[in-house]
């Protein structure tokens, strides 16, 4: 009788009452978690598009190509943190600013003089652009940026509001 219509099997959870005396429920997801990292945002997803955007219309109207390079973004407790890769990118080449919610990450990677000719060549160079909207409010004030290895990390500690803090709960 398994995989017939109107089958309940035993592991599944029951409630309701079909005909045959058979009692079945559907099993609906769960949110497990508050944690807003893995919560998708619609609109986020807007904001990243139309700065990506911005940035290819930029390029295009100013003639100087614009690349954006890969990037993580994770969340802890107290702060943000962004790890850009900017393999050969020196540290005064580099700016970051911090717009509201807004983290931008811009610069250039020169070109070094080379010998010889090229016969192919994929390593960009020229100027770069990476932008991201954090969600909630954070302390400008204590943003810390390294550059290290070939990667930028910028954590961005949150501001005290928006810390999680434990209620007591009083009574009997």
């Amino acid at each position: 009788m398994d995989g017939l219509p109107g089958a309940a099997s035993p592991a599944e959870p029951t409630i309701g009452r079909f005909s045959g005396g058979e009692v079945r429920t559907m099993a609906l997801p769960v949110l497990r978690s508050s944690n807003t990292v893995n919560r998708w945002d619609p609109f986020r997803e807007f904001e990243d598009l139309h700065g990506r955007l911005d940035e290819w219309l930029e390029s295009a109207v100013s003639g100087v190509p614009v690349w954006s390079p890969l990037a993580d973004v994770s969340e802890t407790a107290d702060a943000y943190l962004v790890a850009v890769d900017l393999p050969g990118v020196k540290r005064e080449d580099v700016s970051v600013e911090l717009m509201g919610t807004t983290l931008a990450i811009a610069g250039e990677l020169k070109e070094r003089e080379q010998a010889g000719w090229f016969r192919s060549r994929t390593r960009r160079r020229g100027r770069f652009e990476y932008r991201t909207t954090l969600p909630h409010e954070v302390d400008a004030d204590r943003v810390e940026a390294n550059l290290n290895d070939g990667v930028l990390s910028v954590r961005i500690p949150k501001s005290e509001a928006m810390k999680p803090r434990r209620i007591e709960i009083t009574g009997n």
